[in-house]
């Protein structure tokens, strides 16, 4: 069963090691990704198997992260900040 990280911002997903049934180990920068709407899938890229869904922060998480000092956060919100102010009607992403 595939481990699920509500928050994007928490700290070590990226780091902490996993182990498939097929016998592969690794963090989620060597297993395959797939990008969908609400979350990112990580899975063995021996196997296939789905080992890790991180579910993509809200604006609203970023905002937070980013008034708590986490630096990838601030950058994300450097980022959605300078899209509203190029397309202020189609930049509203997931605000909740």
């Amino acid at each position: 069963m595939a481990e699920l990280v509500p928050d994007y911002f928490s700290a070590g997903w990226r780091t902490r090691a996993l182990a498939c049934p097929c016998g592969w180990e690794g963090d989620s920068r060597g297993m395959a990704m797939e990008l969908h709407d609400q979350v990112t899938d990580y899975a063995c890229p021996q196997c296939g198997n789905l080992l890790l869904i991180v579910t993509h922060p809200t604006l609203a998480q970023v905002r937070q992260a980013a008034a708590e000092g986490q630096a990838e956060a601030i950058e994300q919100l450097a980022i959605v900040e300078e899209a509203r102010r190029h397309f202020p009607s189609g930049a509203e992403g997931r605000d909740g």
